[in-house]
């Protein structure tokens, strides 16, 4: 007994050729921008390693990705200023200023409104090594929190920053979202 199709037939262009509403200029593409065809001896890695890599401005991270980065970033910059410059409240502050810019660039449209979020907790968490003491963890913890009342400007700023920037770009991108 013979079976019918259950699967609809697919009419109508295949995936990756231009809808036909284009003009004529736009819906021809030479061989080389298709790229070769698949199982015409061309493998798929060979195709992705082809590709130009993205620059570095149009990287966008994720919320959580941009928050780790950022968290990271601190962390690294805190010890580093703790090893040469001897744990400096003030070099601390002035690293953390574009540590929060390109946090709030590179988090990606969706999320972005993380980064205001993130921000203060990598402060805290930068702040660790800056405030050291040789008191044990009361003495560090004390340091922490002394640290945190005395560089709070830095905080403010960065944070008031990375908030300015993320309020432009979510505007700018609702604003792109209702227009399409």
């Amino acid at each position: 007994m013979e079976q019918r199709r259950t699967r609809p037939s697919h009419h109508g262009p295949r995936r990756g050729t231009p809808p036909a509403s284009l003009p004529p200029q736009a819906r021809r593409r030479t061989a080389a921008e298709r790229g070769p065809a698949p199982g015409a001896g061309g493998s798929a890695r060979a195709v992705r390693l082809s590709r130009p890599v993205p620059p570095l401005p149009g990287l966008r991270l994720t919320g959580l990705g941009g928050s780790l980065f950022c968290v990271a970033l601190m962390v690294l910059l805190g010890w580093l200023d703790h090893v040469l410059f001897g744990a400096s409240a003030a070099v601390y502050g002035v690293l953390f200023l574009p540590v929060c810019l390109l946090t709030a660039l590179w988090v990606r449209d969706g999320d972005v409104l993380t980064a205001p979020v993130a921000v203060p907790i990598a402060f805290a968490a930068g702040l660790f090594p800056v405030a050291d003491t040789g008191g044990g963890l009361l003495g560090r913890l004390m340091a922490l929190f002394t640290g945190l009342a005395t560089q709070a400007g830095w905080l403010y700023a960065g944070t008031l920053a990375t908030g300015a920037i993320v309020l432009v770009r979510r505007v700018r991108w609702v604003r792109r979202r209702r227009g399409a």
